[in-house]
């Protein structure tokens, strides 16, 4: 049983927009952690997954946060230039562009996937992101997977 799984039932009983968050271990992640240790305030409906790079969130990593019940997808990674692997974000770039694409296509509001890059020290810049994530989020109906694979509206 996977993460997003595991804690989908979590996520859908709160009554915020759910995010599920991918981060890269040495850039995103690290802010992230900055900004905890910092006491940030950021949103709590966030289910983070840590992955070594951003390129290796497969798009089927996306597709079943939403049909787990995921009103969006935020994934991050290290800016370009900075990647540990040289060309982890370039990659994640484009396989992203092309999923928003697929994903309009079977009837998923484009804005519910969203990257971005955060590196170590941007603390404030997670706490930003995830915070204006949920509040487009907030604006949209509710993403609930329906009998025909699009929202629910």
């Amino acid at each position: 049983m996977s993460k997003i799984t595991q804690t989908s039932e979590t996520l859908i009983k709160n009554p915020n927009p759910s995010v599920v968050l991918f981060l890269c271990r040495w850039c995103s992640g690290k802010g992230a952690d900055l900004a905890g240790t910092s006491r940030l305030h950021y949103p709590s409906n966030i289910l983070p997954i840590m992955v070594n790079c951003s390129s290796r969130i497969d798009p089927q990593h996306v597709v079943e946060a939403f049909l787990e019940g995921a009103d969006g997808v935020l994934i991050t990674g290290c800016h370009f230039g900075d990647c540990h692997y040289k060309t982890g974000n370039y990659k994640t770039f484009k396989r992203m562009a092309l999923l928003k694409v697929l994903l309009e296509q079977v009837g998923v509001d484009p804005r519910r996937l969203q990257l971005t890059w955060i590196s170590a020290t941007e603390a404030a810049k997670f706490a930003q992101v995830t915070t204006e994530m949920v509040s487009e989020l907030k604006k949209l109906p509710p993403y609930r997977r329906s009998t025909n694979g699009g929202e629910k509206e």
